[in-house]
């Protein structure tokens, strides 16, 4: 175990934050969170009481809110953003304002020996080579706005000494913080409440982690920072990389009445479509603890609570 450390999460109170705000706290860390709590999320309540914690409503991307924060913390891990294509593609100017324009403007504010562990997304490999793996020297070639701007941020950080980037697969799972839109997430919820989904371009395959290994990724991370700072990791399930037709067979086999229906035409929006390996984390010691099954199991038990019914007459 490494000495506490003093931990900086921007947009720490987002589906990822909280789930790593507990669990950096039970391990012996402090957390301070800004968040400017677009979503009106109290995913955060429960460890308000906690000594080594503070929450801080702000903007990331303001100088003045974040130069003071910076200056006590140990390792800064920039979560705030804009998560996904079709919201960046909503408002572009708040996505790369976010995105990319607020991490720039965090690195050149910190000093040389604080670490930065950055979130990006392996969306950045856009489109794969058939069933060639992702690894981390694979050409980069995002393919939407939110892509570009991740990729370029991370390129922004690896620019220093001591920082590291993690490619998330596609998270799934439930969080304090819920998100029914993340792919895995919402099949899982349309089994349940609707018991169909129509799939477009069903052999688009991508890869999966649990919400909670992420977390543990960067408890990892902190643990081995020296050995493995100044590169990209990509971070996901060896074991998981499916097609959107293959992980609605395996959700099946959970909810057995769920039907889904392959579209004989129409497209995708999104269309990346990767397998990733993720060899180079795992040679590092790191292995994820949450399987897929594991994932939709709890989003089962979730969606029994969770009701996306706001605007619904029934």
């Amino acid at each position: 175990m490494i000495d506490s450390k003093k931990i900086l999460i921007t947009g720490g109170g987002g589906f990822l934050g909280s789930v790593m705000a507990p669990m950096f706290l039970h391990v012996g860390h402090s957390v301070t969170v800004l968040d400017n709590f677009l979503y009106r999320q109290t995913s955060l309540a429960g460890v308000c009481h906690h000594p080594r914690f503070d929450l801080i409503e702000g903007d990331a991307r303001s100088e003045a809110t974040m130069k003071p924060l910076l200056k006590d913390a140990d390792i800064i891990i920039p979560l705030a953003a804009l998560v996904g294509a079709p919201l960046c593609d909503k408002d572009p100017i708040a996505a790369t304002s976010t995105n990319l324009d607020a991490v720039k403007m965090m690195l050149g504010m910190l000093g040389k020996e604080q670490w930065v562990v950055l979130p990006n997304t392996n969306s950045g490999y856009g489109i794969g080579a058939g069933d060639a793996e992702c690894t981390e020297e694979t050409p980069l070639n995002p393919i939407s706005l939110y892509g570009r701007d991740k990729v370029a941020a991370e390129a922004c950080a690896l620019e220093r000494e001591n920082a590291l980037s993690f490619r998330l697969a596609t998270v799934f799972g439930m969080s304090p913080r819920p998100r029914i839109d993340l792919l895995v997430n919402d099949f899982v919820h349309r089994a349940v409440t609707d018991r169909t989904v129509v799939l477009f371009e069903s052999h688009f395959k991508r890869n999966y982690i649990h919400v909670r290994d992420v977390a543990r990724a960067f408890l990892h991370a902190f643990e081995n920072f020296e050995a493995m700072k100044g590169g990209p990791y990509n971070v996901g399930l060896s074991d998981a990389n499916l097609s959107k037709l293959e992980l609605c067979q395996k959700i099946k086999t959970h909810v057995p009445d769920f039907t889904y229906l392959e579209a004989p035409i129409g497209e995708d929006p999104d269309k990346r479509d990767y397998i990733v390996s993720n060899e180079k984390i795992e040679a590092t010691g790191f292995s994820p603890k949450y399987s897929l099954d594991d994932g939709i199991q709890e989003l089962i038990k979730g969606y029994r609570m969770l009701r996306n019914t706001l605007y619904s007459n029934i």
